[in-house]
């Protein structure tokens, strides 16, 4: 069999809106739920979440019942042990946190890619070969292979040309939170030095065809992010949303 089209990084090539939301709760069924609900993508998060490396299998299951939703995983770090196992799980998009420079940028890429390119370890009974029957997929799975880097600081926005011309990284997720307290305005996603900076960035990658995206929680901010050029938006987080319904549900007695 041939590996598997990576829908995710297809429709980001395109240049279709992609809109996302956030899984912070572990297992598989809050995973699932969410798939169902419509989502193009969900970002299974072992960064800010209780949700560990092991727990992204079952999640990586449950979202593949619903082949038109693309699962996006972010490890906990920029580390290559993680993504050795996230990739070997099935996973084909990987979102990397607090990318600062060219050099960490080319270290994330370097773990998508077997050698002599990079130094992704080899496995051939995984998830991610099928189980052994993907045809040739120590050499073909890089070009199904995702690879988001996250710019959050002011020092990743001055280093952002040079981190989003690495060959293999395939778009940029600006946070905005992290980047607001780098500015000294922490939480103050919103404030107009903030939004500044992030329309310089989204400017600065349109110039050089980079795909880029945020997460924005509020509607509408987030409308107009995706009509500012966010091609992939985060609009939920599962977590978010539930202690927002039992707060009103709760308001209503």
């Amino acid at each position: 069999m041939k590996n598997p089209i990576n829908p995710f990084k297809q429709r980001l090539k395109e240049g279709k809106p992609l809109l996302g939301i956030w899984n912070t709760i572990g297992g598989n069924t809050v995973p699932e739920m969410l798939a169902g609900a419509g989502y193009d993508w969900i970002l299974v998060d072992c960064e800010h979440a209780a949700i560990e490396t092991v727990e992204v299998l079952p999640a990586l299951q449950a979202i593949a019942a619903y082949p038109e939703t693309a699962p996006v995983v972010r490890p906990a770090s920029n580390d290559p042990v993680l993504f050795k196992r996230i990739l070997d799980m099935g996973a084909q998009s990987i979102m990397v946190p607090f990318v600062q420079t060219r050099e960490e940028a080319e270290k994330a890429v370097a773990a998508t890619r077997y050698g002599p390119i990079g130094m992704r370890g080899m496995s051939g009974m995984t998830r991610a070969t099928r189980y052994g029957k993907v045809e040739d997929y120590f050499n073909s799975a890089h070009e199904e292979i995702c690879l988001i880097v996250q710019v959050e600081t002011v020092e990743a926005l001055g280093n952002l040309e040079e981190i989003a011309s690495v060959d293999g990284v395939d778009a940029v997720f600006i946070g905005p939170s992290d980047l607001s307290a780098s500015m000294g305005l922490a939480g103050q996603t919103n404030h107009p030095k903030v939004r500044e900076a992030i329309m310089d960035a989204f400017q600065r990658l349109d110039t050089i065809g980079m795909p880029k995206g945020l997460m924005a929680l509020d509607v509408n901010v987030a409308k107009g992010w995706i009509e500012a050029g966010s091609q992939f938006t985060a609009i939920g987080v599962d977590l978010v949303m539930l202690a927002q319904i039992a707060q009103q549900l709760r308001s209503e007695f």
